[in-house]
């Protein structure tokens, strides 16, 4: 396979790993679960089906001391990630919660020269502008007339964790496998919120189970581990900003599943992101490859 196409297959992977992650939305319609609850059972399950995946594969589950710290401190990101970004959505609404959340690719464009010694690029400034303004137009009850400020601090802090998550998984995966890595963050949010079982109402779970099951399955084990994966050949940059497609995907799957249809200034924002993406993506195929590994 020639240099180009095979630039095209890992966007085309990329893409299909936003897609799984994008199901997480349509999901979330039909969990009514407290955060901890939902959060402790999609780590749960996807850690096992990632676990039973790895052990079919041979996969080696060993890591190095040195990087046991790293591993683990990208677990509780990743946890931190996934809960604050839940309550900023039940305490304010899809918009806040999204257009919060949406910074990480600008947070992440700042702090990866910063930790992974990259080449500090302008024109992600500006991608992270016609991202966010994207964004806010892709909801269109959109306002600030309410006071929003906790939730937008939680998605703010969702972001970070977020962007932190995938630079230290970014310098971790070219020593050891995706799965394993994403299995190994798994097992620590999953500790970390194994009392939910104890101090949340369980009645509500049997009913829910199917979908729980979905989320753990298809967001979780099949499109964070793919996501990682991604990292072998982009820059945290790079795949941060192409998974700006993650809110338009969610409002197409929005539109196959539950009949839900954009209002015009949601499809202008749409084509807003897509038009950031495609710049990025071709920045990304101009750029040194010496980058991306």
């Amino acid at each position: 396979m020639s240099h180009s196409n095979k630039k095209w297959q890992h966007l085309l992977e990329l893409n299909l790993a936003i897609l799984c992650i994008s199901t997480s939305g349509a999901l979330g319609r039909y969990i009514s679960l407290p955060v901890p609850l939902t959060i402790e059972s999609r780590a749960l399950i996807a850690c096992v089906i990632i676990y039973l995946f790895c052990k079919w594969k041979k996969f080696d589950f060993t890591i190095q001391g040195a990087d046991l710290r790293s591993v683990l401190l990208s677990g509780i990101l990743m946890g931190v990630h996934w809960v604050t970004y839940f309550y900023s959505l039940q305490m304010s609404n899809v918009a806040i919660g999204m257009l919060s959340l949406f910074t990480y690719p600008v947070i992440t464009s700042l702090l990866e020269p910063l930790l992974l010694k990259t080449r500090f690029q302008r024109i992600h400034l500006l991608l992270g502008a016609m991202v966010l303004t994207g964004t806010v137009l892709l909801v269109p009850e959109f306002n600030l007339e309410h006071d929003y400020i906790p939730a937008i601090a939680l998605g703010l802090i969702s972001a970070l964790a977020y962007s932190l998550r995938n630079l230290i998984t970014k310098s971790k995966v070219g020593s050891y496998n995706g799965s394993v890595l994403m299995f190994y963050q798994l097992v620590v949010v999953s500790v970390i919120l194994l009392p939910s079982y104890f101090l949340t109402d369980l009645s509500q779970l049997p009913e829910q189970i199917y979908w729980v099951l979905l989320l753990a399955l298809v967001t979780t084990a099949i499109g964070h581990t793919w996501f990682i994966y991604s990292f072998r050949n982009f820059s945290v940059t790079s795949a941060s900003f192409i998974s700006s497609l993650q809110p338009v995907y969610g409002i197409l799957i929005g539109m196959l599943f539950l009949k839900e249809y954009p209002a015009a200034s949601t499809i202008f924002g749409g084509l807003l992101i897509l038009a950031s993406v495609a710049l990025e993506s071709l920045n990304s195929f101009k750029s040194d490859p010496a980058q991306k590994k």
